[in-house]
């Protein structure tokens, strides 16, 4: 397959723009994505990190990487689950895990357009939802999602932002509870969860789960115009198969799409209908005034059962074993993309909701009414490419399908599905994004196609290679290859918004006048040690170039030393870093007006260092300082020097 699509790519600046249907911009390759020193890329790119559990900012169209994101994972360079102010936002109810597996960003929006004030991700491996504040780009809050297993349909949200979803991949025992693997048949059940946002603060909250049969339920998306108030998700496995899924997943001719009627829920729970299940999971928050994460153990969830309550969920049979699930701009159309059929399926939302009226159904499934095929179908992608994934708009009528098998993305038409164009990817695509390519208007400039295989694209390193992400000008009738690029991790989905929707929003400081941490040092006067039992606070400034105190003597073996550490900086982009010899934990990097906190437990007598770990100034080298540690057993009280000493 490599030998047919590995083809050597042509120098584009052979490439001359003979007419519109070259596309907007007629230079070559290099200088379409190159971006000035001192100029700003067009877009920020948020990717996904995968198995980094982290979230990527790239600029586009340079690929160039701004920052990292820590989400799930612990993050050395910025102290993120490791400074004691963080380490709450990675509690669950399976107590510290500094891991997950992140698979789908997704902005928020307002009317349907992108606003560029949040993005939430999923954490796919223990079930979470993360928000992450764009004005800092830092994360603000983690929900874990109880009933749930392989987060993996998740975490797209509706087009004002009502709900962010959190679909189960993984169908279990609900409640979990010891049972033979053998009777997953009719016992194990999916779940799906619709989280509320609040429109001012974002903050999150677990609304309501609706209760599902025991398929698998893989990927989701809103509706939005003419079909806001509905949410669809593809599943596979409708066999309810517990081994070999390769084999005995892949029988049925369809699988479904669910389409989720959330307005309807909110009907039935106004009425009471929801029922409230006893379960246990995580709820963490960062504070912005304290600088401090906190994290609460929530009991409850209510629930609603999909097979007991009409009209809140329909199946739309779906050739065959579905993955994708995407709804084009105008809310009409739902493309459900089989893994192991020919062609892609298109179905109509208005003929749904026709066929709904008119009760024609083809059965049901534990008590869901399943529509006809034919009644809900719109149209055929006939014979597209092998092995179809995802599908994302541009804005001006056209789609754009990725081809696992086949290497490629597809461009085809919406309404007369015909094919337009198809250029290979290397290698083996799996998602694809288009800036706002999940709302109502994309900005059809760019593609970014996100591949699984590297191989050849660049220097090898080894066994193991950077997954490449591709970049597409889609602005003429053909699309042009421009650029590929190294990623973190392996992204599975990211998202791009405007760079102007949130660079005027960006914060640049944190106001020292409105720290409120319960042990911040305003200023080095308030530079102090203070002994509680074992337990030693100290509480110190850093500014260019010294911390204060600087010398601290009394400490003993033994004890547990608590440095808080405030940045007094109040200009953009000088943070301060402090790492201690012999602390088990990484550095702190501290933000301008920000405390941050890290533990030293001293194990042997000396005088130790510590130091400024990021570079700060002409005299960075001095900013560093000693603590002594005496015997467990001295008599030397706690001193320390400050400026004026």
């Amino acid at each position: 397959m490599f030998a047919m699509l590995g083809v050597i790519l042509t120098s584009c600046s052979k490439q001359k723009s003979s007419s519109s249907s070259q596309g907007a911009l007629s230079s070559n390759a290099a200088e379409r994505v190159y971006v000035a020193p001192g100029e700003y890329d067009e877009y920020y790119g948020f990717f996904s990190g995968g198995f980094s559990g982290q979230l990527s900012v790239y600029g586009l169209p340079s690929g160039r990487l701004f920052k990292v994101i820590p989400v799930f994972s612990q993050d050395p360079e910025s102290a993120y689950g490791y400074s004691e102010e963080s380490k709450p936002m990675l509690m669950t109810s399976h107590g510290f895990i500094p891991w997950d597996d992140s698979h789908h960003p997704d902005i928020s929006q307002t009317e349907g357009e992108l606003d560029g004030r949040w993005i939430f991700i999923n954490g796919n491996n223990t079930p979470r939802i993360a928000r992450i504040d764009l004005q800092d780009f830092s994360t603000a809050e983690i929900i874990e999602i109880p009933n749930s297993a392989g987060n993996h349909s998740s975490s797209f949200v509706t087009e004002n932002t009502e709900y962010v979803v959190a679909g189960t991949r993984f169908s279990v025992p609900i409640p979990q509870r010891d049972m033979p693997i053998k009777d997953y048949k009719g016992n194990f059940k999916g779940s799906l969860s619709f989280i509320s946002v609040d429109k001012t603060s974002g903050n999150m909250d677990l609304a309501f789960q609706i209760m599902m049969p025991g398929f698998n339920y893989d990927l989701a998306h809103p509706g939005r115009g003419k079909s806001h108030g509905w949410f669809f998700f593809t599943t596979y496995n409708t066999e309810e198969a517990h081994s070999l899924l390769e084999v005995n997943a892949s029988q049925n001719d369809k699988d479904f799409i669910a389409a989720i009627n959330w307005k309807k829920a909110e009907e039935y729970i106004k009425a009471g209908k929801g029922k409230k299940q006893a379960v246990k999971y995580a709820h963490n928050r960062h504070n912005t005034e304290t600088h401090t994460a906190t994290s609460t153990i929530k009991d409850e969830v209510l629930i609603l059962d999909a097979s007991e309550l009409p009209g809140l969920v329909y199946l739309l049979p779906t050739p065959k074993s579905p993955h994708g699930c995407d709804v084009d701009p105008s809310g009409e159309y739902i493309i459900g993309n089989g893994k192991l059929s020919a062609n892609l399926t298109v179905h109509s939302f208005t003929k749904m909701l026709k066929a709904i009226e008119d009760k024609k159904f083809d059965g049901e499934s534990y008590g869901i009414p399943i529509l006809k095929f034919d009644d809900v179908l719109a149209g055929v992608v006939e014979q597209p490419g092998l092995g179809p994934l995802h599908t994302e708009f541009d804005g001006k009528g056209n789609a754009y399908t990725t081809f696992f098998i086949s290497s490629e993305v597809v461009k085809w038409k919406i309404g007369t599905w015909k094919i337009i164009d198809r250029k290979p990817t290397y290698y083996s695509v799996g998602h694809l994004m288009i800036p706002g390519g999940n709302s109502r208007n994309p900005d059809g400039k760019y593609l970014v196609a996100m591949n699984k295989i590297t191989k050849d694209r660049y220097l090898p390193v080894g066994p193991d290679m950077n997954h490449s992400a591709q970049l597409y000008d889609i602005t003429g009738d053909k699309m042009e290859l421009l650029l590929d690029f190294p990623t973190v991790g392996e992204p599975h989905y990211a998202a791009a918004i405007k760079a102007d929707k949130i660079m005027s929003k960006s914060r640049q400081i944190y106001k020292l006048s409105e720290n409120k941490h319960a042990y911040v040092a305003k200023s080095p006067n308030d530079a102090k040690v203070v002994r509680d039992g074992k337990n030693v606070h100290v509480y110190m400034t850093m500014i260019r170039s010294h911390f204060t105190p600087d010398n601290i003597e009394g400490i003993k073996v033994g004890d547990k030393v608590f440095f808080h550490v405030t940045n007094l900086e109040q200009d953009f982009d000088v943070p301060h870093g402090i790492s201690m010899l012999g602390a088990n934990t990484t550095e702190l990097l501290v933000s301008p007006g920000k405390t941050e906190t890290f533990v030293w437990e001293p194990k042997e007598v000396g005088v130790w260092p510590f130091y400024c770990t990021d570079f700060c100034s002409a005299l960075h080298q001095e900013m560093q300082g000693y603590a002594r540690v005496s015997p467990a057993n001295s008599n030397i009280g706690l001193s320390w020097s400050l400026d004026d000493e």
